[in-house]
């Protein structure tokens, strides 16, 4: 089964912390031990994991992305604007697999999982597969 589950962005690139959210899915369906893979089904958005104790770290990474990846590139063919969304979301990548012990996810101290957003802001999806 795979659950379906909505997060409304507020901005045009935003991390949004999902961490709470997955704990809640995984607890609501009693799974112990296991994994759960997070898939983003979007071409201008991502999942990462990251530091979630130091809101500047999502800052700094934001920040590199548009430095390296700027919104606007006159070398830029696509014709919608949003090739900067699209080769960000590449980068950071559209799924990520976690460790599930004892009901809980099994993350670093300092880990939490994040919903990238690129081409926002917008309702987007992301979806849960408990294995």
């Amino acid at each position: 089964m795979i659950i379906k589950t909505k997060v409304n962005t507020t901005a045009r690139t935003e991390f949004v912390n999902i961490t709470d959210i997955l704990q809640k899915l995984i607890s609501k369906q009693k799974i112990s031990d296991g994994t759960c893979i997070v898939f983003v089904p979007h071409t201008t958005a991502a999942i990462t994991i990251n530091e979630n104790a130091d809101p500047d770290v999502v800052k700094d990474i934001l920040m590199m992305l548009d430095r390296k990846i700027p919104l606007r590139d006159s070398n830029y063919e696509h014709s919608e604007g949003n090739s900067s969304a699209h080769i960000k979301a590449s980068v950071i990548g559209s799924s990520v697999i976690i460790i599930i012990e004892n009901g809980k996810l099994k993350l670093g101290t300092w880990q939490g999982i994040y919903f990238c957003e690129f081409d926002g802001p917008r309702t987007r999806e992301f979806w849960l597969k408990l294995i």
